[in-house]
């Protein structure tokens, strides 16, 4: 999901400024949902959303995410792929495919 580079860089970016101090769980969730906010802002008025923008809130939200991660100690990719899982045994393909509807209305 997000190689080791990256998330170095992410970690050495927040630590060169101090702002670990700054980063709680709950803070680090809010600044997650404000920096979705942001993201869908994109989408305001429009589905035609400026790509570039687009990419920088959905860097934000990104950082955020691991930042998080790894102040709980969870791998992003492990708990990914285990939701997937979970995912999939509720929407089987051959009842999903194509729909949009929850799971208990498959």
């Amino acid at each position: 999901m997000v190689n080791d580079e990256t998330r170095q860089a992410i970690r050495e970016f927040s630590e060169e400024r101090e702002w670990d101090q700054f980063h709680s769980d709950a803070n680090l969730a809010k600044s997650i949902s404000i920096e979705a906010g942001e993201l869908l802002e994109c989408f305001q008025w429009t589905d035609d959303a400026d790509p570039g923008r687009v990419a920088g809130e959905l860097a934000d939200v990104l950082t955020y995410c691991v930042l998080l991660a790894d102040r709980l100690g969870v791998d992003l990719d492990a708990i990914v792929l285990d939701k997937l899982r979970i995912s999939a045994a509720k929407y089987p393909v051959d009842r999903a495919r194509g729909k949009s509807v929850k799971y208990d209305a498959l």
